[in-house]
């Protein structure tokens, strides 16, 4: 059930911002009123229209409280409330869904991130990029944090090719169409530069910001945050590269093991035939038997993917376009989410 206000529903309708903001917030009640602050001083400065969505994720400790102060306060601020806690992706995937700025930024809730770095980040938007993702350079965290986050960086920027130093930056800057344009759920906030690039937005840069110590409270992330990140990144690596073509990868892995069982097996028939030798006590046989399986396994899994698929792909809407350029006889209507420049 959400719990917002009429007018906070649609901050500005009749003139949308330039830029919104999207910021989820678990048991973050302390830092809200210093955060909405920074942000006024930020974009106020640089004479931004903007609005800001807070999506309490969940909390028990008066973060919603502290979000119904801070609108109204200031109309600018609304607010989402779950339930229960669902997690940070699904924070932003209904604050994305609301955004109406011609620029989106994310940021975490707890201080860590500087509002005052927003003026640029949408400088480096307005110089053609589709995505900036801020880079925690000089990062204020212990070392239990930071070293397994440069290594499991450094794999995600081997598997994914973005050149990227910090995928698990809070602070970035979107164009609105990019927003629109992924579907993210689960974990996959840490991959939205990727998914952004899956959809076609290629556009993706970095600029390092500026981060700070936690101010209030403790770290909400453990250990198993980054074993969900690898398993995340393996998720995202498959959506992102196969989701639309199952066969290439089913079927592909499924006619290499096929063919090696095939080979073993042939090979061990000649020794039968040609030089009598017994397979009975051969564990070779039984790997090729099972090469064999396994390849027409994986084999029907990638024809069974292609049928699950196909009217999913059959459909139009499933294809995000760019550009438009139409007849003079045809009416523009309404822009869709999912249509770029035009």
């Amino acid at each position: 059930m959400e719990h917002v206000s009429p007018q906070s529903s649609d901050p500005d309708a009749e003139s949308p911002p330039d830029l919104s903001i999207v910021i989820p917030a678990y048991e973050e009640a302390a830092s809200l009123p210093e955060l909405a602050e920074r942000i006024r001083a930020a974009c106020d400065g640089e004479g931004l229209s903007y609005q800001v969505w807070i999506v309490d994720d969940g909390s028990r400790d008066g973060t919603w409280d502290a979000v119904q102060a801070l609108h109204e306060e200031d109309p600018r601020f609304a607010g989402l409330r779950f339930q229960r806690n669902y997690g940070k992706s699904a924070a932003l995937a209904v604050g994305f869904e609301r955004v109406q700025g011609e620029y989106v930024v994310t940021m975490d809730a707890d201080l860590q991130d500087d509002p005052a770095e927003i003026p640029a980040l949408i400088d480096r938007l307005k110089e053609g990029y589709d995505l900036v993702s801020g880079w925690k350079k000089n990062r204020k965290d212990p070392p239990r944090k930071t070293i397994p986050s440069r290594f499991f960086n450094w794999v995600t920027r081997l598997i994914s090719g973005l050149p990227l130093h910090d995928f698990n930056c809070g602070l970035k800057a979107y164009r609105r169409e990019v927003v629109k344009s992924v579907n993210v759920y689960g974990e996959l906030h840490r991959y939205i530069p990727l998914l952004a690039k899956w959809a076609g937005y290629t556009r993706i840069t970095e600029k390092p910001v500026r981060h700070h110590a936690r101010k209030y409270g403790e770290t909400k992330f453990g250990v198993e945050r980054f074993i969900q990140g690898f398993l995340d990144l393996v998720t995202v690596t498959f959506l992102t590269r196969f989701a639309v073509r199952p066969m290439h990868f089913f079927g592909g892995l499924g006619t290499i093991t096929f063919l090696a069982g095939f080979v073993i097996n042939l090979w061990l028939s000649i020794e039968k035939l040609v030089f009598g030798n017994p397979l009975g006590d051969r564990p070779l046989l039984l790997l090729g038997l099972l090469l064999i399986l396994f390849g027409a396994q994986m084999f029907t899994t990638g024809l069974l993917g292609e049928m699950v698929i196909q009217p999913r792909m059959e459909d139009p809407d499933s294809y995000v376009v760019g550009e438009a350029l139409l007849p003079e006889n045809e009416s523009t209507g309404e822009a869709s989410p999912s249509v770029g420049r035009t």
